[in-house]
């Protein structure tokens, strides 16, 4: 879909609708809706009289112009309570907005931008703001994935163009630019979504490592897909563990991206990549283990959003890198009890063979440090455990450096991506103490998210560190506002504005 910003009258537009919208308890539209009100001979307004048209959060009125503006239908979008509305909601209105007219067959739609006005200009949102997250959630809205699907009839329904239509030329290149930045962002994360969507048998650690530097090829940036003789001589013992059970060999991919300054950030972020999950010798039910193909979510996230940060020409260096391999049973497979060496020489008593993601995040840890990265940030789908305290709204946050919590956590707040940080007290490290070896890769039930980053916490060092788990927000089981059913794409965006945030510094 083409996304362009043109100056002209929001009446004058042609194509098959436009949409406008309004505030909560409003008596008459304001701005453009009025103008196009007045070219309706007053209709929107009379639908307010009437109680049709409220302006409540989620309201969709549509009017038939019948001839008297150059569209053929107006969709009239509540935002609900004006001191209530935030950029998020511009997504999401957007994002509504755009599905509600693919369904009726619009292909060419214009828009104003929503929450630009005066009064909210004062809140601190500005007509680029509102165009940015406009385009993010009218491209992250109509995501679907139909690569398997043949003769897909709604596939051939698509909107073509978008057309933001502003008055005022002053704001046309700061506009233009903040769509720019929108599309790179949700493109991006749809194609983070593409990847967590796609099947295991198709996506093995191997693909996975082809589509990694297809995307570098296309950001202008490094890749380096390290296999099995490499990763045997790098002494990667616990990625090497959790591979074994599987006739696929593991892959460690690396990513680099070298925009910034000597002397200045360089963001590690390590994305856990799980390409199918079973368990290992500690199966798990089978009910709903087909969701486990998901596993390699946070992958997904670094690979799209160092990609993103490239593309976004931000000065910083980035070093992304994804331990990449299948958890499967076997007579070859690792066993409760095993012990492993991990790449930095630290020995791990594996308890269940079902908590792999923080064996092979913690060679990818360590592999990040030797990098010299100066932040490390890690995305996992680790814990069943952070789903029951956070369920599927909050993904939880674990750190040892407070500063760097607070710019992810700034970070999401500007994505619309919900964080919660939880505690890492020095006393949970007891749960996961080996009589065996130096630790062991669980603690239990008891504050299994919690124990799960202490286990990682022993492969960072001093660097500033954040570990994302987002086993509850990878994927949604039904459509709501711009998230789509199945995977959400969830840390890319973050992630780039963390870079931006770390810039400030």
């Amino acid at each position: 879909m083409d996304i362009r910003v043109v100056i002209g009258d929001v009446t004058k537009f042609r194509g098959d609708a436009m949409v406008v919208s309004l505030y909560e308890r409003v008596k008459a539209p304001g701005g453009a809706t009025a103008a196009v009100d007045a070219a309706l001979g007053g209709a929107i307004r009379k639908l307010i009289q009437m109680g049709e048209v409220t302006g409540k959060w989620g309201e969709q009125t549509l009017v038939h112009a019948l001839e008297k503006l150059p569209v053929d239908r107006i969709l009239v979008m509540g935002l609900g309570e004006r001191e209530d509305f935030t950029l998020d909601r511009a997504r999401i209105v957007s994002a509504e907005a755009l599905k509600h007219l693919r369904k009726i067959g619009a292909r060419r739609v214009g828009t104003i931008v929503h929450g630009a006005g005066a009064r909210m200009g004062t809140r601190g949102f500005n007509a680029a703001q509102a165009a940015q997250v406009l385009s993010e959630g009218a491209l992250l809205g109509l995501y679907r994935f139909t690569r398997y699907k043949r003769n897909n009839e709604e596939g051939k329904r698509e909107i073509e163009t978008l057309t933001i239509v502003e008055r005022d030329r002053q704001k046309l290149r700061a506009m233009t630019e903040a769509v720019r930045r929108g599309r790179l962002l949700a493109e991006a994360t749809n194609a983070a979504r593409d990847l967590v969507n796609e099947p295991g048998n198709a996506l093995t650690p191997t693909e996975l490592g082809r589509r990694a530097k297809e995307a570098a090829r296309r950001s202008g940036i490094r890749c380096r897909v390290r296999g099995l003789q490499e990763l045997r001589r790098l002494g990667a013992r616990a990625l090497l563990g959790v591979a074994r059970g599987s006739q696929e060999p593991p892959r460690l991919i690396v990513l680099e991206y070298r925009g910034g300054r000597r002397g200045g950030p360089h963001l590690g972020l390590i994305g856990k990549g799980i390409t199918f999950d079973s368990g290992g010798i500690s199966i798990k039910p089978a009910e709903n283990m087909e969701a486990m193909k998901g596993d390699m979510a946070g992958a997904a996230a670094v690979i799209a959003a160092t990609s993103a940060i490239a593309r976004l020409n931000l000065p910083i260096h980035v070093t992304a890198v994804v331990p990449a391999t299948e958890n499967l049973p076997s007579g070859s497979a690792l066993k409760p009890g095993d012990i492993l060496r991990a790449m930095s020489g630290k020995t791990i008593e594996v308890i269940n063979t079902d908590a792999e993601g923080r064996l092979v995040l913690a060679d990818a840890l360590h592999y990040a440090r030797t990098r010299k990265a100066s932040h490390l940030v890690d995305v996992a789908t680790l814990t069943g455990a952070c789903v029951v305290a956070l369920g599927t709204l909050n993904s939880g946050a674990f750190t040892n450096n407070q500063g760097l919590l607070d710019k992810v956590l700034a970070a999401g707040r500007a994505a619309g991506e919900k964080i919660w940080p939880l505690p890492m007290d020095p006393e949970y490290d007891e749960l996961i103490k080996s009589d065996v070896a130096e630790i062991k890769n669980t603690g239990g039930r008891k504050g299994g998210a919690i124990t799960g980053a202490k286990f990682l916490q022993h492969f960072v060092g001093d660097t500033p560190w954040v570990h994302l788990d987002i086993a509850g927000t990878f994927e949604t089981d039904k459509e709501k506002g711009y998230q789509p059913k199945g995977a959400t794409g969830v840390m890319v965006r973050t992630l780039v504005n963390l870079a931006v945030e770390l810039l400030s510094e």
